[in-house]
């Protein structure tokens, strides 16, 4: 019995584990909270989940956000797609150097200009290996290709400064806070599931 409960502790724990290195395999998009009419730097982490490299990355914005600054990085070309007003309504990154390689990471950035209303902003991206194969990140938050989203609350903010700075109103630890996000997100999440299998493992070596 002792040994039943034992391994089906384990297996959930393992199951935890599991489910949110899946969560980090998405493309995504960082922050996952800003505020109303500020300037905010958007970082798109793009995992490669195939053996086959990933040679172009394609973000919708959402209507509502303006989009008119992106950060060049070494070995990818980008290129704006606009409507019949002139409006950039997606950015194509492609690769020049081979893209991104079998258990690695590339991530993107570029500046938008917040709405002034609070509500959720839904990005869709395209991923498209080597092989031909185009995964699309459009579903619903608990499809198995969801979208990213990003929360809008209410700030003191307005995007009518300098493109790239952050809110002037807003205080610089949070400002930190929301540039910190996209890197250390992974961490506690792996770290609570280790303590979870630990905790279990201690507690049934101490009644065997």
């Amino acid at each position: 019995m002792k040994a039943t409960k034992w391994m089906s502790s384990v297996l959930m724990a393992g199951a935890i584990l599991t489910f949110a290195t899946a969560a980090q395999a998405h493309v995504n998009v960082y922050p996952k909270e800003t505020t109303t009419g500020a300037y905010e730097k958007y970082t798109v982490r793009v995992p490669v989940e195939k053996d086959v490299n990933t040679i172009k990355v394609k973000l919708e914005f959402p209507a509502n956000v303006k989009v008119s600054t992106v950060q060049p990085i070494p070995g990818w070309s980008y290129a704006f797609e606009k409507d019949k007003d002139g409006r950039n309504t997606a950015l194509v990154w492609t690769a020049t150097e081979g893209g991104i390689k079998a258990h690695e990471f590339t991530e993107f950035a570029f500046v938008g200009a917040n709405p002034k209303e609070a509500g959720t902003l839904s990005w869709k991206a395209y991923q498209t290996y080597a092989d031909g194969e185009v995964v699309e990140w459009t579903g619903a938050p608990d499809s198995k290709t969801p979208a990213s989203l990003t929360t809008i609350k209410e700030g003191a903010g307005e995007a009518g400064h300098e493109p790239g700075q952050a809110a002037a109103t807003a205080p610089a630890a949070e400002q930190g806070a929301a540039a910190a996000t996209g890197s250390s997100n992974t961490l506690p999440i792996v770290l609570s599931g280790l303590a979870l299998l630990l905790s279990i493992v201690s507690l049934f070596r101490k009644k065997a």
